[in-house]
């Protein structure tokens, strides 16, 4: 695929009212995308569709700042039987929970309908905005919540994101309500695509060293004798062999500038295994208010 016009589906982790359904959103409004958004069960089923379909691209969660790496990701996109399939763009997406309800009045707002899980995750406001003496209705999903509004007067409300509220057409009475507001999660798009340098670049790598002494050493010195600056650096146990482990460094800079290019040819014959991930535009925030 030579550019974002020949995209012809979008695949993401399903539900369809996920924060992955939002970063899809924001990902087709940064970059003009039109292709179909297509949900799927599971990351590898993303990464398996992109490398079969070189029209279609993917949005992965791959880092959040409560729970840290996401590994599938990384993993999937290292195994990938194409692999042209390569990280194009990354962004930031706040995970925020809302109060949703049919009316605009959070005054008349008694009582409640939320997933046990959202419920924990915003006590500090359902015990201090809320009402002591609420009925608090539990259900499944955050869908269900904002579904079963209907079947209950307008002094109910539920807890879910911006994307429920759109789909379900509901008022936000109170935004970003969890306990922690800055939690954020990182997406990724990936596809079968070529990038172009923007200046906010960083590169991924993925590699395991040879089991000689002093041989990630010997890596990580070529960054620094080529002037790169490492952001992030992570090893984990191969699949295979838990005593083998697998290294993801990302840089600063993009593949096409002499210096990155000139790095990774020094260090690709001190590697068991090497694999190229993608350079990419970095640096999107999404802020919400």
């Amino acid at each position: 695929m030579t550019n974002f016009e020949d995209v012809r589906n979008i695949a993401y982790l399903e539900p369809v009212n996920s924060y992955s359904a939002m970063a899809t959103d924001e990902f087709c409004r940064i970059y003009n995308i039109n292709g179909f958004p297509t949900p799927f069960k599971t990351i590898k089923q993303i990464v398996d569709f992109v490398g079969e379909n070189p029209d279609s691209l993917g949005v992965l969660p791959v880092e959040n700042t409560q729970d840290g790496t996401i590994r599938e990701a990384f993993d999937c996109i290292m195994t990938s039987e194409n692999p042209n399939v390569r990280i194009i763009s990354e962004l930031l997406l706040p995970v925020e929970y809302c109060l949703l309800a049919r009316t605009t009045e959070i005054y008349s707002i008694n009582n409640l309908i939320a997933t046990p899980r959202l419920i924990a995750k915003c006590q500090n406001f359902i015990n201090n905005c809320l009402p002591m003496n609420k009925n608090v209705i539990e259900t499944a999903t955050m869908f269900d919540a904002a579904n079963e509004l209907r079947n209950y007067n307008l002094t109910y409300a539920s807890i879910g994101n911006r994307k429920i509220a759109e789909s379900c057409m509901l008022n936000i009475l109170n935004d970003n309500i969890n306990d922690d507001p800055n939690n954020k999660t990182k997406y990724i798009l990936i596809g079968d695509m070529e990038t172009q340098p923007t200046g906010k670049d960083r590169t991924t790598i993925a590699f395991k060293t040879n089991h000689t002494p002093g041989a990630l050493l010997k890596i990580l010195t070529i960054f620094l004798e080529n002037n790169i600056n490492l952001t992030y650096i992570s090893s984990q146990p191969s699949k295979n062999d838990p005593n083998e482990y697998t290294f993801i460094v990302n840089f600063d800079g993009h593949i096409q500038g002499s210096n990155l290019l000139k790095a990774i040819n020094e260090i690709k014959p001190k590697t068991s295994f090497f694999r190229y991930l993608g350079s990419y535009k970095t640096g999107i925030e999404i802020k919400y208010n």
